[in-house]
């Protein structure tokens, strides 16, 4: 059983900030939090932000220099820190876990945190 939790979400003036926290576990698994993902309503999943193979932030154009990525590894919880928070940046965040087992790699997703952007 793989479970990824996301939490942090909620309504935030232009300008504000939030931070989102993605949780990762699961038994006979290795489970790694890869990056962060959003859904707008009518619109496709994007990346926000991810760590790369070498373990490098890597971010999408419309949220570098606001967003920042970072993981506690003993807790195998990814962060997700937003600043200067955009009407735009109005979605449904998504975490992407990575589970090993055996030689096969599986993808899980969190349930997602809503996060409203509104004045």
């Amino acid at each position: 059983q793989v479970q990824v939790v996301e939490s942090g979400g909620g309504l935030v003036q232009p300008g504000g900030s939030l931070r989102l926290s993605c949780a990762a576990s699961g038994s006979m698994f290795s489970i790694d939090v890869v990056g962060w993902y959003r859904q707008a309503p009518g619109e496709q999943r994007e990346l926000v932000a991810r760590f790369t193979s070498s373990g490098t932030p890597s971010y999408a154009d419309s949220v570098t220099g606001r967003f920042t990525i970072s993981r506690d590894n003993a807790e195998n919880t990814v962060y997700l820190q937003m600043n200067n928070l955009k009407p735009e940046d109005t979605a449904v965040y998504y975490c992407k876990a990575i589970g090993r087992r055996l030689g096969t790699s599986y993808v899980y997703w969190g349930q997602g945190t809503q996060v409203t952007v509104s004045s």
